[in-house]
């Protein structure tokens, strides 16, 4: 890959640094900046900023817009409950934007197989790279979890601080990046690794990492979506519950295939 179209990648970043920190810093505060640490700064503006707007917005939507419609009162977390994962997550938010940053120079170095314009493969090549990307992420994120669960230092050590949230009334959408700084980082690394793998166009790579935010605000609801085959809340609320189901992130498909698999549905049919 020449130099010319690395620059590319360069110019991109570098845009999207003169948007976020154009539109909200003085220009004297952050121009000087090294490129990597513009790139950091803006992920991690950027990437708070998604984190309370979503989170924001998503618990006026559904505890107290439609709280009676959704969620039953008795399920709706207390405050002291979302300010304690707000300040997890707060605490953890300038280490996650370091693999963002990290990724980005790698592919501005032309380590990865991203590619900068869809025309560059064309429409169906570009569908299909995003299809096998999503599988390896899937299946990268699903061994991750596992693992964080089922090796007791890294479970102890890392993934205890997320699973403190166990049970629906303790559960919000602020929950959703409340992890450990390592354990958060070490179940996105497969957005990263899938980089090496196939080729990925970098806008769609950069936009995937930072829908992460959304989706896992979305999971942590307790609200069941039913729409097949999708991961959703029903089914990660029983992931926090019983710890030994539900590991996928944005599927179903690899707990159904390794066999740790339990569906909302039929837990409530049960209970009938």
């Amino acid at each position: 890959m020449g130099d010319d179209y690395l620059k590319l990648f360069v110019a991109e970043t570098s845009w999207y640094n003169d948007i976020v920190l154009g539109s909200l810093l003085p220009e004297s505060w952050w121009a000087p900046l090294p490129h990597f640490f513009r790139g950091w700064l803006r992920n991690y503006i950027g990437g708070t900023l998604l984190y309370f707007i979503s989170g924001f917005l998503w618990c006026l939507y559904i505890y107290y817009l439609k709280k009676n419609v959704y969620v039953p009162k008795d399920a709706i977390p207390s405050n002291r409950a979302m300010l304690l994962q707000i300040y997890v997550a707060m605490k953890a938010m300038p280490w996650y934007c370091l693999l963002p940053t990290l990724s980005e120079h790698m592919i501005e170095s032309g380590w990865t197989r991203c590619f900068s314009r869809i025309s560059d493969v064309g429409w169906p090549l570009y569908i299909l790279y995003i299809g096998i990307y999503l599988v390896i992420v899937e299946f990268g994120i699903y061994w991750m979890h596992r693992e964080l669960h089922d090796i007791k230092p890294l479970y102890k050590y890392l993934h205890a601080t997320h699973h403190i949230y166990n049970k629906q009334n303790t559960l919000s959408p602020f929950a959703g990046l409340a992890f450990h700084p390592l354990d958060g980082i070490l179940q996105a690394v497969p957005h990263v690794v899938a980089l090496f793998l196939v080729p990925m166009h970098f806008t769609t790579h950069i936009a995937l990492l930072f829908i992460e935010a959304i989706w896992t605000a979305n999971i942590h609801d307790c609200i069941h979506g039913k729409i097949w085959p999708v991961m959703g809340a029903g089914y990660h609320t029983i992931h926090h519950t019983t710890y030994r189901h539900n590991y996928g992130h944005y599927t179903i498909w690899m707990d159904w295939m390794f066999n740790t698999l339990r569906d909302p549905v039929e837990d409530e049919a049960k209970k009938l």
